[in-house]
């Protein structure tokens, strides 16, 4: 049998770029599979194969995994009780226009309101947004991608909910900043983190202790999901192509019900041409 990478073979239009509908895709979603990168206390992704090719015919496979593993989006029930479950987001929330938007930080630098305020192409009122810290080219089963990363704290929550975005995510390890996450002092983390090491590091580059900048457990977290604002994290793939520009995204996840959050393949779209029409409905 042939090669279905062939091009005289393949069945599919390969490109993501020329397409017959002149949409451009652009992947924002890490790859997923075994030697996946997990979060500090979560297990090993296992991916097992049920029936094989050459003894069966057909292959079926058998995965076990947390949906807060590579990029994902959170649902309110996530970390605040009384609020939707993933599948109670009403399905617009997975679709529609945003930005996504250039703030580069370093070492456990924190996004600010300014930040946001002053990023272009400007954050409107039901945007989704994404932030592109640069950060997701450190993405990898690596203490540097998750205990040092740069993030969200309360302030840029509370800009999010007082803007009215839509959604809100970035690509780093999660909503809030590393250190106001139970890899610091908080939760399930306290009262040493669950990368210990990080405390000691963090006293000797400031001369203070992690609680003493980031006292609240995850306050991000609380403050977007709280309002009805899902979140996406570990946002990468091809999202320098699209940094800087506004654009269509498209990410639904599973019709899990009490789903906490969903593993997602968050998707931009562009139509240069601005010919593209979603069908009206009617039958003709």
């Amino acid at each position: 049998m042939g090669d279905w990478r062939d091009p005289d073979l393949c069945k599919f239009d390969q490109s993501n770029l020329l397409n017959k509908m002149g949409l451009e895709f652009y992947d924002l979603s890490h790859p997923w599979g075994l030697g996946q990168p997990c979060w500090p206390y979560f297990e090993d992704v296992k991916i097992e194969r049920l029936h094989g090719m050459s003894k069966s015919g057909v292959l079926t496979q058998r995965i076990t995994t947390v949906m807060h593993s590579g990029t994902h989006i959170d649902a309110p029930a996530h970390v605040v009780e009384g609020t939707p479950f993933m599948d109670e987001v009403p399905l617009p929330y997975f679709f529609g226009t945003g930005v996504v938007v250039d703030i580069p930080k370093k070492k456990w630098e924190v996004i600010t309101p300014d930040d946001l305020e002053k990023a272009r192409p400007q954050i409107r009122k039901d945007d989704i947004v994404i932030v592109n810290t640069g950060w997701h080219k450190y993405y990898g089963d690596n203490s540097h991608y998750y205990g040092y990363s740069p993030g969200f704290y309360k302030e840029a929550g509370e800009w999010f909910v007082e803007r009215g975005v839509k959604m809100a995510g970035s690509d780093t390890q999660a909503l809030d900043h590393p250190l106001g996450t139970a890899i610091g002092p908080h939760g399930p983390g306290a009262p040493h983190g669950l990368l210990p090491h990080l405390g000691p590091e963090y006293k000797k580059l400031t001369g203070r202790e992690i609680i003493e900048d980031f006292p609240e457990w995850e306050p991000c977290h609380r403050a977007l999901l709280s309002n009805g604002i899902c979140g996406f994290e570990n946002v990468g793939g091809d999202i320098d192509k699209v940094t800087g520009k506004r654009v269509t995204f498209a990410a639904f996840p599973w019709r899990w019900v009490k789903g906490d959050g969903c593993i997602v393949r968050l998707v931009a779209i562009v139509d240069p041409k601005g010919t593209f029409r979603i069908e009206t409905g009617r039958g003709d």
